[in-house]
C-alpha cells in the first residue's frame, strides 16, 4: 500500500507556498490544503470543514467547498466518488486505486505493482488514450490491517 489511512504528514501552513500550480493560496485554501495533507484519510467536505474549524472557527462550509473546488480544479487534490456517498478528497496524486474496507468504511490508497501498465489489465480499444483513472475496490481487510 502506498499509504495507510491515518498516516499523518505534518505540514505547517507556512510550508505551503503562496502559489501552487497557478492558484493563489489564500489563508483559507492554505488551511484546507494543510488539513488534507495532515490526515490522508479521504475526508468528505463536512469532515474537512470540522477539522479546519479547529484553527479557523469563523470559516463557513461554503468557503471550504470553494477552497476544495479550487484545489481540485488546479490539480492539487483529487475528488473521489463512491456510488451515492458524499465526495471525498485525496491528496495522493500518484497513480493508484482506492480500496474501501466494507467493515470499517475506511479508504486505503493502493499502488500499482512496479512495471504494471493499465494495458496489462484492460483491453482498451486501439489508440485509446486514458486521461483519468478512477478505480474503487470494495472488500474486507484482515483484522489488524
Amino acid at each position: 500500500m502506498a499509504s495507510r489511512d491515518g498516516d499523518k504528514v505534518p505540514c505547517a501552513p507556512a510550508e505551503i507556498p503562496s502559489e501552487l500550480r497557478g492558484l493563489r493560496m489564500t489563508r483559507q485554501r492554505r488551511e484546507v490544503y494543510r488539513v488534507l495533507l495532515h490526515d490522508r484519510d479521504h475526508p468528505t467536505a463536512n469532515e474537512v470543514f470540522r477539522r479546519v474549524q479547529e484553527d479557523m472557527p469563523t470559516i463557513s462550509l461554503a468557503t471550504v467547498y470553494n477552497c476544495l473546488d479550487a484545489l481540485v480544479d488546479h490539480g492539487l487534490v483529487n475528488q473521489v466518488n463512491f456510488d451515492r456517498e458524499p465526495s471525498r478528497f485525496c491528496v495522493n496524486l500518484t497513480p493508484h486505486v482506492h480500496f474501501q474496507d466494507r467493515d470499517s468504511g475506511r479508504i486505503h490508497d493502493i499502488s500499482f505493482k512496479e512495471g504494471c501498465r493499465l494495458t496489462d489489465l484492460l483491453d482498451l480499444p486501439e489508440g485509446a488514450e486514458v486521461s483519468r483513472l478512477e478505480l474503487t475496490i470494495r472488500g474486507t481487510l484482515p483484522k489488524g490491517s
